[in-house]
């Protein structure tokens, strides 16, 4: 309790400090009983020191329990490489081959870091992180916009990897909402979440088709002979990646808006490959159109199996189409696949047409509590943009007076409560947007190529070119993979060729 004179720090200078923590409630025993179990309390100071870690890459750490050392981090090079390295050390070398980098800037604030595939997700949110001007927060405003930004490629019961980071005006966020300094609040938290979602939504776009690496590891698993609870295998040391398709460079094609052509600067980069780098990483002088279902014009000489999916050869089970590539093997699910492409399409067009509304016979006035109330009525031209006309009733009530026609009879005030709900946990409308969605994509599902429909082959190859013009047809609606690409390396180590 004594004040002093404030003085420098000790162990100043590059060489690092060492911290040594011992009776740390001496003199408050009673806070002492309230303490979890050793075990608890340790993994809380590793997660703690791990977030640290993630945060500051350039800075190695060390930790010491009970003269055990339980974590080794050494420092890595400053910068975005170095940076993916020190998460992959954290959250897994799988991380590191299914992560995209994130690196967009609105209005001073910096947005940088790195999100994963949809089709490497979790069934929790543990491994989303968040740092504002260097320093690891748990903010709600990341988990609603991780919400918003994947909703179109996960189950809600699904969760993303992420780690993200905001450089902005120290001025523009107040970090002492919390004790601990766990949480933040923004001056501008609309521009933040904005941005977060927008972000997303466009390095998700980037990557086409790209589907996560752990997908053709788990194939991989499933063939590979005298195969053992946990996957291992004496002699055989797998090295998976996402070689694929996705690596393939679009050479001359230069797509025009709304055919995907999002993707073409993601697929430009050579992405790291299963066990070998693939055979297509270059793509031939030849004119290519998205979409096309014969292959390339007549006037250009080319082997289909140069396509990023090659040319099909067989289907299976009236279920399943099997693709040869230069390189290796692709097996395509034909049901989500084309699923995914008529879910596109129909996006698209409910964004060039807008949503058709249906007014109600008697407008029907929905309670709220008051506070809800004004955050609905706040929204009122989002809302009005998803085809609902809302418009505030009093102090504590919404009117409402058209729906989405998509929703056909539906039930109204739930919907606003659902809505008010949103509002108040992420400050976005997200149950109406969802609800849309999931109306589109029932309708996708009804209306694609369904299992167990045989298909020609002039239709297993435009299935296949029309995947490869879309974005996100790496994955169906709600996240799982729409094919599996095997290696030809890899097929033949499974032969003992190798």
């Amino acid at each position: 309790g004594a004040v002093g004179q404030v003085t420098p720090s000790g162990f100043p200078g590059p060489h690092g400090a060492r911290v040594e923590v011992r009776d740390l409630f001496y003199a408050t025993p009673a806070r002492l009983k309230f303490m979890k179990s050793e075990r608890t309390e340790s993994l809380a100071i590793a997660e703690e020191l791990k977030r640290q870690a993630m945060a500051h890459e350039a800075v190695s750490f060390t930790l010491d329990i009970d003269g055990r050392r339980t974590l080794r981090l050494p420092a890595e090079r400053k910068g975005p490489e170095g940076r993916l390295a020190r998460l992959a050390a954290i959250m897994g070398r799988d991380f590191q081959d299914n992560a995209l980098a994130v690196d967009y800037e609105r209005e001073g604030v910096k947005l940088s870091g790195f999100a994963g595939l949809p089709t490497f997700n979790r069934g929790n949110s543990a491994h989303q992180y968040l740092f504002v001007n260097g320093r690891p927060v748990r903010d709600r405003l990341l988990q609603g916009a991780l919400r918003g930004a994947y909703a179109d490629f996960l189950a809600r019961d699904r969760h993303p990897l992420v780690a993200l980071y905001l450089e902005l005006d120290p001025s523009q966020v107040d970090v002492n909402v919390h004790p601990a300094k766990a949480e933040v609040r923004f001056r501008d938290p609309s521009l933040v979440r904005g941005l977060i979602v927008g972000g997303l939504r466009h390095t998700l776009a980037g990557a086409g088709h790209r589907a996560a690496t752990t997908v053709a590891t788990d194939a991989l698993n499933g063939f590979r002979p005298e195969s053992r609870p946990g996957g291992y295998v004496p002699g055989y040391v797998p090295s998976p990646s996402a070689q694929g398709f996705s690596a393939w460079r679009m050479g001359g094609w230069n797509p025009t808006p709304g055919s995907g052509g999002g993707m073409a600067a993601a697929l430009a980069q050579a992405l790291p490959g299963l066990t070998e780098v693939s055979a297509r990483s270059d793509y031939p002088d030849a004119a290519y159109s998205p979409g096309m279902a014969e292959g390339p014009t007549a006037h250009v000489t080319f082997d289909p199996v140069d396509f990023p999916l090659g040319a099909a050869r067989a289907q299976v089970h009236e279920t399943y189409i099997v693709a040869q590539t230069r390189d290796g093997v692709v097996i395509v699910d034909q049901h989500a696949a084309h699923e995914r492409l008529v879910y596109e399409r129909m996006k698209v067009e409910m964004a060039q047409g807008g949503v058709s509304r249906q007014a109600l016979l008697l407008p029907e006035v929905v309670e709220l509590d008051p506070a809800e109330a004004e955050r609905v009525a706040a929204k009122a031209d989002e809302l009005a943009a998803l085809g609902l006309m809302v418009e505030p009733f009093g102090p504590g009530a919404i009117l409402v007076r058209e729906t989405p026609a998509l929703l056909g009879e539906t039930d109204v005030a739930g919907l606003i409560r659902d809505i008010a709900d949103d509002l108040a946990e992420n400050g976005q409308a997200l149950a109406l947007k969802e609800r849309l969605e999931e109306v589109c994509s029932t309708m996708a599902c009804h209306g694609s190529v369904r299992a167990g429909r045989r298909l020609t082959a002039p239709e297993m190859n435009a299935l296949l070119r029309q995947m490869e013009a879309t974005p996100h047809s790496g994955q169906c609606n709600h996240g799982r993979p729409t094919y599996v690409e095997l290696k030809l390396a890899d097929i033949e180590r499974l032969f003992g060729r190798r």
